[in-house]
């Protein structure tokens, strides 16, 4: 089946030469345009796409509240947002509102429709650049840390987050720690129950230290009533 995809972003030249590379893409299909993060909303709400593909700066509503909106009224829509290199506040904000994913408006044809699949997949892909970034905002960047500040995961537990913090995808991850994919997505099935967490992001921001309070043991008995 054709991944759906719904193109967001302000400059027409950029969304139609956006939306004319994926219409050349195999197994991909864009099934609508928005011109604000307003529009974005709606018309994601309205067509439930696989992806969107959310530019940060637009009028009226920017991507990053956008996709927060999203995040609230369609969960299952994930946001692959575009974004040019260096805007980090916007990044992180972009982070925290549910973001599945990073990608500069320099990207090429290859890369553009790589990170779409993986958005689709339940892949976090970030440019390179910006992965970059998002690991300098790591206390610590070793999983022994990472083990220190969430004890109640496993030492391999701890590994799969740090490499999530990374930007790798679930593929990437069992190739580095050489495990299968269905383990990777055990662990991660697993220390979101323990963080008490829904969604990579939110795994990830807590992996950076930026997505609020650790959840106590109260905390999660109270989600399970």
């Amino acid at each position: 089946m054709s991944i759906t995809v719904l193109v967001a972003d302000d400059q027409a030249l950029v969304r139609d030469g956006i939306v004319t590379v994926l219409s050349l893409a195999d197994g991909i299909d864009v099934i609508g345009e928005a011109s604000d993060g307003i529009e974005a909303v709606a018309l994601a709400e309205e067509l439930t796409p696989d992806v969107v593909l959310m530019d940060l700066r637009m009028p009226n509503l920017g991507g990053a509240e956008a996709t927060a909106r999203l995040a609230q009224a369609r969960p299952g829509v994930k946001v692959l947002v575009l974004t040019t290199f260096g805007d980090d506040a916007s990044i992180d904000s972009a982070l925290r509102a549910g973001a599945a994913g990073f990608l500069t408006k320099d990207a090429g044809r290859e890369e553009m429709i790589a990170a779409i699949r993986a958005t689709a997949a339940g892949g976090t892909p970030l440019d390179a650049r910006i992965a970059g970034r998002v690991v300098a905002g790591l206390p610590e960047a070793h999983p022994v840390s990472l083990h220190e500040r969430f004890p109640e995961l496993t030492a391999r537990e701890a590994d799969v987050l740090r490499l999530m913090a990374e930007g790798a995808t679930n593929p990437e991850i069992a190739e580095h720690l050489f495990l299968g994919v269905s383990t990777v997505k055990s662990h991660i099935n697993s220390l979101f129950a323990k963080l008490g967490v829904s969604r990579r992001s939110d795994a990830i921001a807590l992996a950076r230290g930026d997505g609020g309070h650790r959840p106590q043991p109260g905390d999660r008995d109270r989600r399970l009533h």
